[in-house]
C-alpha cells in the first residue's frame, strides 16, 4: 500500500496521474488505467474522473501527466493508491521500435549464443530456396514466418537450430531481367561470359535486397553466411550428385518428346508448368482414308475398305503433320458406321469409330451413324491409311489404356515426336519420333509446304485450312481444357522430340515410395499426393538450352557426338567448379577441363552447352547445404514449403537423394497453402488486390489509409490462419489482427506494471498459503501451458492464436485480471492479498513472454527488457526472453482435484449471469457501477452452495464472493427464502451445469468510501478519516502493521 513514508520518487510518479474507475467500480489512474481499461475491463464506459485524468501525455518513465493548466480531481487519498508502473508501452511504435529490438539482438549475439550453447540437440529445418528475381510477396512472408515460429521455439525448448537461409540463383527468369534491361545493340554484344556475369550480378543485388526484408519480418538465421546456388562449393556438391546419379545408371542421354517452351527457348520439366484456367484449343475431328487392309481385318471391313475413312481427334491440329500411327484399345469395342444423311463435306461412305462415341460423333457431325459391324480394337490393328497432307502410308496399332471412350472418337491420332503415350507406342512399332519444328515453334522442311509457320499460331491455322481443302476435316469446335503454360514467360508450351539428358526415375521408383512412407507428412494428405505423383512419374528431363546455369559436364565427339562422361572426367570438372565456380566451364577449353590422362583426346571433343533444371539445383541442396554445413543435420528433421512443391522441391530433393543415398532427406514434410485475398480471389496487379508486406509492416505512402501495423502484427496473422489450405488477407483482416495484438499487449503492460515492487526470490507467496482463486488462476496456467506446447509441438499455430486470445481476454482480462484490480490498487505495497495476486501475476508473466515469443518476438523482447526485476540462469544474467527457456509449470499447479476444478467452472457460469442480472439492473436505474451495488443469490445446488458459503467464511478479501462479482455486498440465501427479500431487481435462470439460479440486485449498504469506492456502513465513523471505510483506514492510519503483515492463509 501506498504510504506517506514512500519514496519521492514514487509519490511524484503517482501523482503525476488521478484517480479513475470503470464501471465496475474499481479505482483507476489515469490514462494509464483508461488503455488497460479497454483491453481488460468489461466495463462500458469510463467515469468523468478517469476520462480527464486519460487526457494527460506520456513522460519518459510510461506514466501519464497531466497537460498544462489541467486540474488535478480532488482526492486525499489519490497518492495511497498502488498506480502500476512500467516502461513498456501499450502502443508499440512498431516501425522504430521493432528496428531496435533487431539491432539489439545483433548486439547481444542471441542467436549465435544458442547455438554455441553446449548440450543443445541440434534440430534442423532446412530453407527451400526462394527464387532471387524481385521482391518479395506475401507467400515468402507467411512461409519464413512459420519456418521461424519453429526455429524460435525449438531454440527456447533447448535445441541447437542453425537456421540457413538460400536462394534459388540460376535460370531463366534472371536471363531474362538481364535481356530486358539491354537494348538491341547490347544484346548483340553479349557473349556467355558477359551474360552469366550480368545474372550473377543481378542475382547478388535480388538477394541482398531481399535478405533485408526478411530480417525486417523478424526471421533469424545465419544471415551473413546463407546458401546460394551459385556459390562454387554448392555448385560442385551439385555436381557430385550429378555424377552418382549418372554412374549408378539413373541419368541417360535420349532423344524423345519434352515439354519444350518456344517462348523461352528451352525444355521444361513438369513443375515448370502451370496449367491456368480458362483456356481453349482448336479441336478438329478428321478422317484418314483407309488404304489397305490385311486379312485378318473383319469381312466388313475388308469388302468396303476402299470407302471407309478412320475417324480421329485431336486438341492440336499442329501435329497432324506428324502424324505417323492411329491407336486403338485392343480390348474396346469398335464399329465400321455407314454415314447417312450428312451434309456433303463428309467425303467417305463409313467411319471406323469406338462404339461408345458413335451416337456423340453422328450428333455432332449432323448425320446418322448406322451401326454396320462391332469388333475388339485388336481386330483393326494392320490396317493402313493415307496421310491427307503428307506423302506417305500409316498403320492403325495397338495403343494401351490411355485409349478410353470418355472423348474423342476412340481411335488416337498418333504423333511420336509429339507426345509422351504417343513416343511410348512409337518405340513398340519402331516408328521413329519425327517432330518437324524448331526451338522457336515453327515449322521445319519436314512439315513440307508449311515451313516457317508457327505451330502456336498461323501453322495450326494452315493445318486446319489444308484438311478442309483436301475433305478430311469432319468438325472443328473449340475446345475448353488445362493446357500446359511456361510457369515464367505465361505462354503455352508443345510438345516436341529433342535430343536431352534425363533421369529415370524407374530404377529407384520403388526405393522413393519406400522413403516417402517412412516420412511424416504434415497435413496427413501431401503423402497421398507426392506418392500418386511418384508413382505416375516419367523420366525427368534435367537439362536445359539456357546460359545461365549449372553445366551438365559432358563432351561431345566432334564426329560421332558421342558424349564422353567418366567418373574420372567428373570428379576432374567438379573440382575445378568447387574452386573457380561454373563460369569455368564457359571460359577455360576442352583440354583444360579433362583430365590428364585424356588431354591428348582434347582436339576430337566440344563441350556441351546444356544447362540443368533449376529443380535439379534446388534439390541438391540436401548435399550442398546439409551435408556440407556445421551444425546441421542429415537428413533434416523439417522441409516447409507451399504445397505446389509436392511436384517440385520435395519430389526433386528426394528422387535426387534416393538415387545416390538411398533414403529421404527429410524427416518430416509441412506444407501450407497460397494466400489469397480477404474474398478469397487470387491476388493480382489488375485487380489491385495484392497485399504487399511491407506495406503492412512500414505503411504507405498515405498513412492514414495504409497505417504501420509492423512485423509482430504480420506475424500473428500468419498464427490466426490455418495454414493447412489456402489462407485469406486483407485490410480488414490486419486490423482485426491488430486489435489481438494489442489485447496480448494490454494485458502484459497491467501484468508488467503491477509487479514493479515484486521480486520473485523475496516476496513469492508459497502455493499452500494462496486464496483459492488463485490456486484456480495457476492450475489454469498449468493447463494452458500444456495445450500451448502441444500447438507448437504439432505446428498447429492457429490453435495457439485461439488459446493466448482465451487465456489474455476471457480468463485473464474478464475475469482474473478485473477481480485482481481492487486488491493491486488498494492493499499495501507488502500487503498479503497483493503479494498473492502478484505471485500469480509473476507465474502469468513467465508463461505470456515464453508463449508469445516464437510468434510475437519484437513484443516479448520489449516485454523482457521491461521486467521490474532480475532475470538470471544459475546466477548468469540473461540478455534475452530467448535464454529463458520454454517454461515449466510447478506440477502442484496441476493437483487441484476435480471436484474443485468442476466447481470453479461452475463458479464462471454463475459469475457470468451475476454480470447478466447487474447490467439489467443497471438499465433499469437500480444501480448505477458494479460497486454500488449488493448481490443477493440463491441456488439449487447443494454442492455449489456449500463451496460458496466456504468462499464467504474464508474472510481472505480475495475469495469472498463480493471481490469475485465486483460488488460491494454479496449473500448467499437459502432458495426458499429468495422471494421473500426486498430487493430491487430480481430475476431467475436455468444454467445447464449448475442448475436454478435466483440473482437479486440492490443498493449496497452504507456510504462510498473516498479512497476504495466500496459501499461500507462504517464509512464515517472514523474521526481521523471520515470519508474511507474500515477496510482502507488501516492502510492510510497505520501503513507499517500492513506492510509487515503476515501473507493470507488458503482455503483448503
Amino acid at each position: 500500500m501506498a504510504q506517506a513514508s514512500a519514496t519521492n520518487s514514487r509519490v511524484q510518479t503517482q501523482r503525476s496521474a488521478s484517480l479513475g474507475r470503470t464501471t465496475r467500480g474499481e479505482p483507476m489512474a489515469g490514462r494509464w488505467q483508461v488503455g488497460q481499461l479497454r483491453l481488460l475491463s468489461r466495463g462500458k464506459a469510463v467515469w468523468k474522473r478517469a476520462r480527464t485524468a486519460a487526457q494527460a501525455s506520456v513522460p519518459s518513465d510510461g506514466t501519464k501527466a497531466k497537460k498544462k493548466g489541467e486540474k488535478e480531481p480532488n482526492s486525499a487519498y489519490k497518492d495511497t493508491v498502488n498506480l502500476p508502473q512500467t516502461k513498456f508501452n501499450l502502443r508499440a511504435n512498431a516501425v522504430q521500435r521493432e528496428p531496435e529490438i533487431q539491432k539489439y539482438w545483433n548486439q547481444t549475439q542471441v542467436y549465435e549464443k544458442a547455438l554455441e550453447e553446449p548440450g543443445r540437440k541440434p534440430f534442423t529445418l532446412h530453407d527451400g530456396p526462394p527464387y532471387a528475381n524481385g521482391d518479395l510477396h506475401i507467400g515468402h512472408a507467411l512461409n519464413k514466418i512459420l519456418k521461424d515460429f519453429i526455429c524460435r521455439y525449438q531454440t527456447l525448448r533447448g535445441r541447437k537450430v542453425r537456421f540457413v537461409p538460400g536462394w534459388d540463383c540460376h535460370g531463366l527468369p534472371i536471363e531474362l531481367k538481364v535481356l530486358q534491361s539491354l537494348d538491341a545493340d547490347a544484346r548483340k554484344e553479349l557473349t556467355t561470359l558477359k551474360l552469366r556475369r550480368k545474372a550473377k550480378s543481378f542475382a547478388e543485388k535480388t538477394v541482398k535486397a531481399q535478405k533485408q526484408q526478411f530480417k525486417r519480418y523478424g526471421i533469424w538465421g545465419d544471415w551473413d553466411v546463407p546458401y546460394l546456388t551459385m556459390d562454387p562449393a554448392y555448385e560442385a556438391a551439385q555436381i557430385e550428385v550429378f555424377g552418382n546419379m549418372y554412374l549408378k545408371g539413373h541419368i541417360y542421354r535420349g532423344f524423345k518428346p519434352v515439354h519444350w517452351s518456344p517462348s523461352s527457348k528451352t525444355a521444361l520439366a513438369e513443375a515448370e508448368l502451370e496449367y491456368p484456367e480458362g483456356h481453349t484449343s482448336r479441336s478438329i475431328y478428321v478422317f484418314f482414308q483407309v488404304e489397305d487392309v490385311p486379312p485378318t481385318a473383319p469381312t466388313t471391313v475388308l469388302e468396303n475398305c476402299r470407302d471407309i475413312g478412320v475417324a480421329i481427334w485431336t486438341t492440336t491440329p499442329w501435329t497432324i503433320p506428324a502424324n505417323l500411327a492411329v491407336g486403338v484399345n485392343a480390348n474396346l469395342n469398335y464399329a465400321l458406321a455407314k454415314v447417312e444423311g450428312s451434309a456433303p463435306s463428309i467425303c467417305t461412305k463409313y467411319l471406323l469409330v469406338a462404339e461408345g462415341l458413335s451416337e456423340r460423333l453422328a450428333s455432332l457431325l449432323g448425320c446418322s451413324l448406322t451401326l454396320v459391324d462391332t469388333f475388339k480394337g485388336s481386330a483393326l490393328e494392320g490396317i493402313t491409311y493415307r496421310h491427307p497432307l503428307m506423302d506417305r502410308s500409316s498403320a492403325i496399332v495397338i495403343g494401351g489404356d490411355y485409349i478410353t471412350t470418355e472423348s474423342g472418337t476412340g481411335l488416337v491420332h498418333t504423333a511420336p515426336g509429339h507426345g509422351a503415350e504417343d513416343f511410348l507406342v512409337g518405340l513398340k512399332n519402331n516408328l521413329p519420333a519425327l517432330s518437324p519444328v524448331d526451338a522457336d515453334g515453327n515449322f521445319t522442311e519436314e512439315a513440307g509446304r508449311f515451313v516457317g509457320l508457327n505451330v502456336l499460331g498461323d501453322g495450326n491455322t494452315a493445318i486446319i485450312e489444308a484438311l478442309k481443302e483436301v475433305g478430311a476435316l469432319l468438325k472443328e469446335e473449340e475446345y475448353a481444357h488445362k493446357y500446359p503454360y511456361d510457369w515464367r514467360t505465361k505462354k503455352p508450351t508443345i510438345f516436341r522430340a529433342t535430343e536431352q539428358w534425363f533421369a529415370s526415375v524407374e530404377g529407384f521408383r520403388q526405393e522413393a515410395l519406400e522413403a516417402i512412407r517412412g516420412v511424416k507428412w504434415i497435413p496427413a494428405a501431401g503423402e497421398k499426393r507426392i506418392t500418386g505423383m511418384t508413382e505416375g512419374r516419367t523420366d525427368w528431363c534435367i537439362s536445359r538450352q539456357r546460359t545461365w546455369g549449372v553445366p551438365i559436364p559432358v563432351f561431345y565427339h566432334k564426329d560421332t557426338n558421342e558424349p564422353l562422361i567418366s567418373k574420372e572426367t567428373l570428379d576432374h570438372v567438379k573440382g575445378i567448379i568447387s574452386q573457380k565456380g561454373s563460369d569455368a566451364w564457359f571460359n577455360m577449353s576442352v583440354e583444360q577441363l579433362l583430365p590428364d590422362s585424356l588431354k591428348g583426346q582434347a582436339m576430337d571433343y566440344v563441350k556441351g552447352t546444356d544447362t540443368m533444371d533449376v529443380w535439379f539445383d534446388s534439390g541438391s541442396s540436401w548435399a550442398g547445404v546439409l551435408q556440407q554445413s556445421e551444425g546441421l543435420g542429415w537428413p533434416a528433421d523439417l522441409y516447409l514449403e507451399g504445397s505446389d512443391q509436392h511436384r517440385g522441391w520435395f519430389q526433386s530433393s528426394l528422387l535426387t537423394s534416393v538415387a545416390t543415398e538411398g533414403c529421404a532427406p527429410y524427416k518430416s514434410v509441412l506444407t501450407h497453402g497460397f494466400v489469397l485475398d480477404e474474398r478469397g480471389q487470387k491476388m493480382s496487379k489488375s485487380l489491385g488486390n495484392v497485399v504487399d508486406p511491407t506495406k503492412v509492416i512500414e505503411g504507405g505512402k498515405n498513412q492514414k489509409q495504409e497505417p504501420p501495423y509492423g512485423a509482430d502484427v504480420l506475424r500473428l496473422w500468419v498464427a490466426s490462419v490455418d495454414y493447412t489450405g489456402d489462407v485469406l488477407i486483407g485490410e480488414n483482416i490486419i486490423k482485426q489482427t491488430s486489435e489481438v495484438y494489442r489485447k496480448i499487449r494490454g494485458t502484459l503492460r497491467f501484468v508488467l506494471g503491477n509487479l514493479h515492487d515484486f521480486d520473485p526470490k523475496k516476496d513469492r507467496v508459497p502455493y499452500h498459503d494462496l486464496p483459492a482463486l488463485d490456486k484456480y488462476m495457476l492450475y489454469r496456467l498449468s493447463r494452458v501451458s500444456g495445450e500451448i506446447t502441444d500447438a507448437f509441438d504439432s505446428y498447429s499455430f492457429s490453435r495457439f492464436y485461439a488459446i493466448m486470445q482465451k487465456l489474455t481476454v476471457t480468463e485473464l482480462s474478464n475475469f482474473y485480471l478485473d477481480i485482481a484490480k481492487d486488491r493491486l490498487y488498494i492493499d499495501g505495497l507488502g500487503g498479503p492479498r497483493r503479494r498473492t495476486c502478484q505471485t500469480v501475476l509473476h507465474a502469468v508473466l513467465e508463461l505470456l513472454l515464453r508463449g508469445i515469443a516464437p510468434v510475437l518476438p519484437h513484443m516479448a523482447e520489449d516485454a523482457f527488457l521491461a521486467m521490474p526485476y532480475k532475470v538470471d540462469r544459475e546466477g548468469q544474467k540473461l540478455d534475452s526472453v530467448f535464454q529463458m527457456g520454454w517454461f515449466d509449470t510447478e506440477p502442484q499447479w496441476a493437483l487441484l482435484d476435480d471436484q474443485a476444478v468442476s466447481t470453479w467452472d461452475k463458479i464462471l457460469l454463475v459469475r457470468g449471469e451475476v454480470n447478466k442480472a447487474m447490467e439489467l439492473a443497471r438499465a433499469d436505474k437500480s444501480i448505477g457501477a458494479s460497486l454500488e451495488a449488493k448481490v443477493v443469490l440463491s441456488l439449487d445446488d447443494a454442492v455449489l452452495l456449500s463451496y460458496l458459503q466456504k468462499l464467504q467464511d474464508a474472510q481472505n478479501g480475495v475469495d469472498e464472493l463480493r471481490y469475485l462479482f465486483i460488488t460491494s455486498g454479496a449473500e448467499l440465501v437459502p432458495m426458499e427464502a429468495f422471494d421473500a427479500q426486498a430487493l430491487k431487481y430480481k430475476t431467475s435462470a436455468s444454467v445447464e451445469g449448475v442448475g436454478v439460479l435466483k440473482i437479486g440486485v440492490d443498493r449496497a449498504d452504507g456510504s462510498k468510501c473516498e479512497r476504495c469506492w466500496n459501499y461500507s456502513p462504517l464509512v464515517g465513523t472514523f474521526e481521523d478519516h471520515p470519508t474511507i471505510c474500515e477496510r482502507c483506514h488501516p492502510l492510510v492510519a497505520r501503513p507499517s502493521e500492513i506492510e509487515s503483515s503476515t501473507p493470507t492463509s488458503a482455503l483448503l
